[in-house]
């Protein structure tokens, strides 16, 4: 089953989750005319210590998505808190890998999922961040990352019948920058019973690596794919002839990492849209991290990396998680509306990425 993320939704208590989930979900479900509909629940940290510490609460919402035809999955907890703040930028990187309350996050997302999991899952999985963004980042760090992950693996242990896995989603500017960063350190870093890759095929594109190369590359180093998160990335073939339909992404919550395809290869970097004009060459084409519609490419001169996200579905062997995660909904100019515009990704992703959900 295919879910979709529910990072899209600001609510950040129980009750404002549950009023989430009637608003939207429940009529996405509807208007897709399914018996269920899979939703990967974003929880914060205050919300994921208050279920963890009370069980009478878990089974409450596991009742309120089973009323409502919802089943669980997978669990995005790369962002600990205060995703819909006005301005977000790099503190959804904090805290880090490092940090105790990254570890007690992800402890007690790892209690709330054995509850909420979904009765036919073969597994649950839980997205997280590629340890934290890339400066200041010390050989310690790396150590005290992996010793924290270790923490995790523990709690898993102890979490249940059906296994959990985490997945570590790379991302462009932070320590685990690109797919082959994190192929490298999880291979030599973790568990790989219990923990894998979260591959988001949006931070694929931007990053101008090749899909097939890439499921070669992840296949050769025996790390699993646990969670695929089906997005898309805003592709400018001509940046100079684009500036005002750029301009109109360029908003002010969250960080839009932009990366430019040299003619030799190299691949030149801004960590935000607005600095990318004075600090890319501004010759090749430039990819934007802005997860955008999947059913709905922009008008030209922008478009999409949607074939990246076929190349991949294409390409995967075995089943992992898929869940879509448009969390910009509320920033993208001209949205429309959510329900209808959530009901028409997943159709979409439905007819163009059948068999690879597991």
């Amino acid at each position: 089953m295919i879910s979709y993320c529910t990072n899209v939704h600001p609510a950040e208590d129980v009750d404002g989750i549950v009023t989430q989930l009637e608003r939207y979900a429940l009529p996405v479900r509807e208007r897709l005319g399914a018996d269920r509909l899979g939703v990967g629940l974003w929880l914060s940290a205050p919300v994921a210590r208050g279920l963890a510490g009370d069980a009478s609460a878990r089974k409450s919402l596991r009742a309120e998505l089973d009323v409502r035809g919802l089943s669980v999955y997978t669990l995005n907890a790369f962002p600990y808190g205060g995703f819909h703040e006005e301005v977000v930028k790099h503190a959804v990187y904090r805290p880090r890998w490092t940090d105790h309350e990254r570890v007690a996050y992800t402890v007690d997302c790892v209690t709330v999922l054995a509850e909420l999991l979904a009765e036919d899952a073969s597994y649950g999985s839980i997205s997280t961040l590629p340890l934290g963004w890339r400066e200041p980042w010390t050989d310690d760090d790396d150590r005290r990352a992996a010793e924290a992950f270790g923490q995790v693996v523990q709690a898993i242990r102890q979490s249940g019948d059906r296994p959990i896995r985490l997945a570590v989603e790379p991302e462009p500017g932070c320590v685990l920058d690109t797919v082959d960063d994190a192929v490298v350190w999880l291979s030599r870093r973790v568990d790989p019973e219990y923990v894998g890759l979260c591959l988001d095929t949006c931070h694929l594109a931007v990053s101008f690596a090749d899909p097939v190369t890439t499921l070669a590359t992840i296949v050769e180093s025996g790390v699993d794919i646990v969670k695929v998160q089906a997005s898309a990335a805003l592709h400018v073939a001509d940046p100079a002839q684009a500036c005002a339909e750029l301009a109109a992404f360029a908003e002010r919550r969250y960080l839009h990492q932009v990366r430019e395809l040299g003619a030799d290869g190299v691949v030149h970097r801004a960590d935000d849209l607005p600095e990318a004009w004075a600090e890319l060459p501004g010759e090749g084409p430039w990819r934007v991290h802005f997860h955008l519609p999947l059913h709905q490419a922009p008008e030209p001169p922008l478009d999409t990396t949607t074939d990246v996200l076929r190349a991949v579905a294409a390409g995967l062997s075995g089943q992992s998680h898929v869940e879509v995660e448009t969390y910009t909904w509320s920033v993208l100019p001209d949205a429309g509306d959510l329900v209808g515009g959530i009901a028409a990704e997943l159709a979409w992703a439905q007819a163009n990425l059948e068999g690879v959900s597991a």
